[in-house]
């Protein structure tokens, strides 16, 4: 079984206003000090009102599932008892007239030197999939032949719609923000792990970026773990759409691997295709086309139906496929997380939006 793990991270918002509140250090030592997360599941982020939570590694979405619920409860609980809550939001919707305080390490107050504006707009938050990789070759070209479904991905999990108190008209707003670094989107195209470490190592001599931690390509070969990390998703407002996520990436990692040793031909994209199907992502989420990975638009649904299609015998070796397609349906039925907030704001102004935003953390 290819293991999997999640990262996600929130907003700490005030629980009247839905302002951001830079309480990290309190919400993290509380947290860490209960009987529901380790210290070490709880950091913090490069703002002091953003915290991220990470599962151990997981044989099974059931694990996954588990896992989120335990540390969404056991943050928000740590929030609650520091006079904030945790919002599953992409975008603070809020983001008030004072900057939030950057959290005090040598990396992030370097970045807030070079980048002023952009990290202080950085209040936007990410649900991150970790899937094993046997080696980085085979990494490698796992990039290679899932970067024309992260468009997708993004397109489904959209969760980010509002920034400053309005509607900005995206879906996903949260990769709008993201995509200002200098090195950020889909990954390029690589020819071999030599060439994408020659790469990554030619963006760190230039000096534009510090480290390769600057690297924020939606998907990438972790630093840290032997995994792909696929970054594209905005956080979920349930914790069971993140498992749905967490299950299809691991499929196609899967479908990847299988395609790779049988020596099947990639799905090519042009990078400028690529790029404008993100941004299109982003705009609309499910509402209107998407693009699939050979950069030909389609409506959203075919497009749904052709990626559980195509990873539908890695769900079934995993045991994953009845979950995930009814969740994929629902996703279709429902709206994605963005329409939700859209509704919530629509129906119930700024206040229904907060309640939507950090009522689901908890309990879905």
């Amino acid at each position: 079984m290819i293991t999997v793990g999640v990262e996600e991270e929130y907003v700490l918002v005030e629980p009247g206003t839905g302002l951001p509140a830079p309480l990290v250090e309190g919400v993290r030592r509380t947290a860490g000090l209960g009987p529901l997360a380790d210290r070490a599941e709880v950091q913090d982020e490069l703002l002091q009102a953003q915290v991220e939570v990470a599962t151990p590694v997981c044989s099974s979405l059931e694990e996954v599932g588990g896992h989120l619920l335990r540390l969404r409860h056991a943050v928000a609980s740590a929030a609650e008892e520091n006079g904030c809550r945790i919002a599953a939001t992409g975008a603070a919707p809020l983001r008030g007239t004072d900057a939030v305080p950057v959290t005090p390490t040598p990396r992030y107050l370097r970045m807030e030197g070079e980048a002023r504006q952009l990290v202080d707009e950085h209040l936007i938050s990410g649900m991150h999939v970790h899937v094993a990789i046997p080696d980085p070759e085979t990494g490698v070209a796992v990039l290679n032949r899932i970067r024309g479904w992260l468009p997708t991905l993004l397109a489904m999990s959209a969760n980010s719609p509002v920034w400053e108190g309005r509607d900005t008209g995206f879906a996903s707003w949260r990769t709008i923000v993201f995509g200002r670094w200098p090195v950020s989107g889909p990954p390029p195209c690589f020819d071999g792990h030599a060439d994408y470490e020659r790469r990554l190592e030619a963006l760190v001599a230039s000096g534009v970026i510090a480290d390769r931690g600057q690297v924020y390509w939606q998907a990438r070969l972790s630093d840290r773990y032997p995994t792909v990390e696929v970054r594209c998703p905005d956080v979920q407002l349930r914790a069971d759409d993140a498992v749905m996520l967490a299950g299809i990436v691991r499929a196609l990692v899967a479908t990847a691997i299988t395609e790779e040793k049988a020596g099947t031909a990639p799905a090519t994209c042009p990078p400028e295709l690529l790029q404008a199907g993100n941004w299109h992502a982003a705009r609309h989420g499910l509402n209107g086309t998407l693009l699939d990975p050979q950069g030909r638009p389609h409506s959203s649904g075919d497009v749904l139906c052709t990626l559980l299609r195509h990873i539908t015998p890695a769900l079934e070796d995993a045991g994953d496929l009845r979950q995930v397609s009814a969740l994929v349906h629902r996703l279709l039925r429902e709206g994605t997380p963005a329409d939700r907030q859209r509704r919530a704001l629509t129906e119930g102004g700024l206040a229904g939006l907060v309640g939507l935003i950090t009522g689901a953390t908890a309990t879905d």
